[in-house]
């Protein structure tokens, strides 16, 4: 008995300095990133984490340690060092916040930085509220969803992409829950994901919160956006196990056909998961929608994770209601997390999002894409470097100016009542920034005023 309680000393002792140093890392990264802030400087280094992760192999077979252990405990410590470094990082939705704030003060803001659509939701929704009370919907419920909606859903896939069953979707509260469901059931503290950049912030959130090490993918607009096979490669290790695919990708608007099969072919070869982000589906300005999904369910990859939602297709944001498509094992796993964290999705609001299926919302996309061509022609006329969205929402562009800090500008701009989204958000993109098509009139007063800023602030 001595010789274990001396033991557990030694482990208390050591566990104890380890905490201390852990205090002193933080403290030197929490330094590091308010240096990277002043000097404009992305929060995550891609090679010195992967010259540090080299040296730390080493070093395990050096001290006979296992490595993968040893990895998993460098990922914590890469994430803590991102937690503390990107505390003043703005994005679409601090923004957001500022500018609800300064509403309630009773300025007008045109709200160029949030992804809501402006519209009402169709006439099904406003007639479905009205029936849920006589209905009896409002019980406890599946946490997969009530059957009604999944079978609905399911024969709506069918008729427009490939062959998938009630037991291939669960209901979500939201798209933004489905993909925080899929990376924290399927993911384990250590593992790895990919994120290609620029990026919807969730992902990297959603991960961080799960401890899980985000390695991003850098793509650039002199590259329309798109990572080469190289980029894809050199990304995936031993602790990779999941990556993030969105289309048409929030913020930029492309598709990346090339993309989706470099995503399958490298998943497939690595028996990674793929999570395909696809909530701006309807926002679509190509002939061949669709196409895309098909092709995940036609190569038959079972490690396929699919989040959908009401919230752009039907104008429906606040109803939080969405959907995860996937093979039913992996449907399972989720579901079990969203039965412990909510019991089930509010009955009514599946009720509604029943009913709303049966609505015609091809002139929602309609809008979108009139609203897009309208900011395109705006942002051309005012001379703003960008690559045409193929779909989606947003612009995503920068300046002609030199030394452009668009987060700067935004918080300048908000001044004058115009918000929209520093790139930053999105990832190291602090020259652009992502502007929301809305409603023309508010689109043009508010570009005329970014214009203006712009010029009195650069020339």
């Amino acid at each position: 008995m001595s010789d274990i309680e001396e033991h557990r000393k030694k482990i208390e002792e050591i566990t104890l300095e380890m905490i201390k140093l852990l205090k002193t890392r933080t403290d030197i990264a929490k330094q590091i990133g308010d240096a990277k802030a002043n000097l404009g400087m992305t929060v995550t280094d891609e090679e010195r984490e992967d010259a540090l992760r080299k040296q730390v192999t080493k070093l395990c077979k050096e001290i006979d340690l296992d490595q993968s252990t040893a990895l998993k405990f460098l990922n914590f410590l890469f994430n803590e060092s991102v937690k503390v470094q990107s505390d003043n990082k703005q994005t679409h939705l601090s923004v957001f916040l500022k500018a609800k704030a300064l509403e309630e003060e009773g300025k007008k803001i045109i709200h160029l930085e949030v992804g809501e659509p402006d519209f009402k939701p169709p006439e099904e929704v406003k007639t479905a509220l009205a029936e849920i009370y006589d209905k009896g919907y409002g019980k406890y419920g599946s946490p997969k969803g009530i059957t009604e909606l999944r079978n609905a859903l399911a024969a709506r896939e069918n008729q427009e992409y490939a062959k998938v069953s009630e037991e291939n979707i669960m209901i979500c509260p939201g798209a933004r829950f489905g993909v925080y469901l899929a990376i924290t059931t399927l993911l384990n503290p250590g593992d790895e994901i990919i994120v290609i950049e620029p990026a919807w912030p969730a992902y990297k959130d959603c991960a961080l919160n799960a401890g899980v090490k985000v390695r991003t993918i850098k793509t650039t607009l002199e590259t329309e956006w798109e990572p080469s096979v190289e980029q894809i490669n050199n990304a995936i290790n031993e602790n990779t196990k999941m990556i993030v695919i969105n289309y048409p990708n929030n913020p930029t608007g492309q598709w990346g056909n090339q993309l989706v099969d470099r995503i399958i072919n490298a998943a497939k070869k690595h028996d990674l998961y793929v999570l395909s982000d696809e909530i701006y589906l309807e926002y679509d300005r190509r002939e061949e929608r669709g196409a895309l999904f098909a092709r995940w369910w036609d190569v038959q990859y079972e490690k396929t994770i699919i989040t959908k939602s009401f919230s752009k297709s039907h104008a429906m944001t606040g109803y939080r209601i969405g959907y995860v498509i996937a093979e039913p094992s992996i449907i399972e796993k989720m579901s079990k997390l969203q039965a412990l964290s909510l019991t089930n999705v509010s009955e009514p609001i599946q009720y509604v999002a029943l009913q709303a299926l049966e609505a015609d919302v091809s002139g929602n996309t309609e809008i979108i894409n009139s609203r897009l061509e309208a900011l395109i022609k705006i942002a051309k006329d005012i001379g703003l470097e960008f690559i045409e969205p193929e779909g989606a929402m947003y612009l995503f562009a920068k300046t002609k100016y030199k030394d452009f800090d668009a987060t700067k500008f935004s918080e300048k701009l908000l001044e004058h009542g115009v918000a929209i989204a520093p790139g930053e958000g999105f990832g190291d993109y602090k020259e652009f920034f992502r502007i929301t098509a809305i409603d023309e009139t508010k689109l043009k007063e508010g570009m005329t005023i970014l214009d203006s800023v712009l010029k009195e602030s650069y020339e």
